[in-house]
């Protein structure tokens, strides 16, 4: 990471830039003329900056998937030296990178996970683990929170909970949803932490017999809720459903897509809250979204049954050498930079003490993933607010990003969160010295005031 940034102005770039994006490309939850999408020079660690001179704060990681920040030199040379000896094979063959990312993903996983799918992204990964949940159990339902996001393929998104399945309706029929716990704004008006893991439990208990216990495959949980809230399940929650799912032979599936590979200081979020689940989703963190990947991490129960069972998918690019070769990279950063004990040091040395002194009140997770309410209405479940619905169907509920000179923030801000996640490799307190603060617009201000600002870096 280098210590100074471009100060080159290249109006001619911007200005082409703009024109071929605006004229020729189709953008994701979006309204096409309502946007104007920044148009990005390079980057670097946890800042990128624009053709106009201005840098930017990656408070975001993109979207949540920077873990080891913009053009890391490990990574970057680890996909190069891949592309001069073997840029593509099918997954059909065997290949050392594919292999060898696969093993490493494995060790770090709780004993009894040795198989690894790979896929291209978090939500094919999401629609494959519910392949091998209904093919395992012979059942078809699948139970997901309200509060929840899992994918925009067909699967995920009618697993989704939040605005986005909407517009997305109808989509897979054999999706039933219930209510997560959320202490701050209870749906069950509970008055503690441990009050509201027991009601929670039990409304999941009773949705499972409402639905029908025998037609249930799979339950899928965020470990921690991403962009509706930065949800920390309070104690017990996880291991509660742990039990149901053993009671009910239900298969318990972890979406670790935005949380795993060092957002909290553990390779899989899971592991802190002392529970195993039975199929592991992931993406994002694993190679910092460098090339696409993302993969299903496979129980060894499971994995047996399609031992002489053919399992009914795959695609082309399932386990990219260039993607894996950065995957491994991503591994050896990790253990050689000490990145997981970084996060959790940052949480507890820096933006827990910030938080507990902060008038607001502060509701601290683990590590570096943080709940940090400021104002709003506490009263009453909320799932979804019609203003932030209108947000969402106006522009996705995208990231923003605010600057004020030289300096500037890029922070993520889904419906009325506004969240902050940098990269694990920066910036620390001593970064920001001496950038000035980002001045973010009035709307978004609104926002925060009447819902709530999150930190989880």
């Amino acid at each position: 990471m280098t210590d100074t940034l471009p100060t080159t102005v290249d109006r001619a770039a911007d200005a082409r830039v703009r024109a071929d994006d605006r004229g020729h490309v189709f953008h994701s939850w979006s309204a096409q003329a309502l946007i104007d999408p920044l148009p990005v020079a390079g980057g670097d660690g946890a800042t990128f900056w624009d053709y106009a001179g201005n840098s930017y704060l990656d408070f975001s990681s993109q979207l949540v998937n920077l873990n080891l920040g913009h053009q890391h030199p490990d990574l970057v040379e680890a996909i190069q030296r891949q592309a001069g000896r073997l840029a593509t094979i099918q997954p059909s063959m065997a290949n050392d990178v594919r292999g060898e990312l696969a093993r490493r993903i494995s060790e770090v996983a709780p004993d009894g996970f040795s198989k690894v799918f790979f896929t291209n992204g978090g939500a094919d990964a999401v629609e494959n683990a519910v392949r091998m949940a209904r093919q395992f159990t012979g059942r078809r339902k699948v139970l997901a929170m309200y509060r929840s996001y899992h994918g925009n393929t067909t699967t995920a998104i009618s697993l989704t909970g939040d605005p986005r399945r909407w517009a997305n309706e109808p989509g897979d029929g054999s999706v039933a949803r219930f209510f997560g716990p959320y202490p701050y704004r209870s749906p069950f008006h509970s008055t503690s932490p441990e009050e509201e893991t027991a009601r929670a439990l039990e409304h999941l208990e009773q949705t499972i017999v409402l639905e029908g216990a025998a037609t249930i495959a799979a339950i899928i949980i965020e470990t921690i809720v991403g962009t509706n809230g930065i949800l920390v399940p309070p104690p017990g929650y996880l291991a509660g459903v742990r039990e149901l799912c053993d009671r009910y032979g239900i298969v318990y599936i972890a979406d670790e897509v935005m949380v795993g590979f060092g957002r909290i200081g553990e390779w899989f979020a899971f592991q802190a809250f002392d529970v195993v689940p039975d199929l592991i989703t992931f993406a994002k963190g694993v190679n910092s979204g460098y090339v696409p990947l993302g993969g299903v991490v496979v129980s060894d129960r499971i994995a047996g049954h399609f031992d002489t069972v053919s399992f009914p998918g795959g695609l082309t690019y399932s386990g990219h050498p260039l993607a894996c070769a950065a995957g491994v990279a991503t591994f050896e950063v990790f253990e050689r930079d000490g990145i997981l004990a970084r996060v959790r040091d940052l949480g507890d040395r820096v933006v827990g003490p910030r938080l507990a002194r902060d008038r607001a009140t502060a509701r601290l997770g683990r590590g570096r993933a943080r709940h940090r309410p400021v104002l709003g209405d506490r009263t009453g479940a909320r799932q979804a607010d019609p203003r932030a619905a209108r947000a969402v169907q106006r522009d996705g509920g995208g990231c923003c990003a605010g600057r004020r000179g030289r300096g500037g923030l890029q922070e993520g801000r889904r419906v009325a969160v506004h969240a902050l996640q940098p990269p694990a490799r920066g910036p620390t307190a001593g970064d920001l010295r001496g950038r000035p603060r980002a001045r973010p617009r009035r709307d978004r201000c609104r926002a925060a005031r009447r819902g709530r600002v999150h930190v989880s870096p």
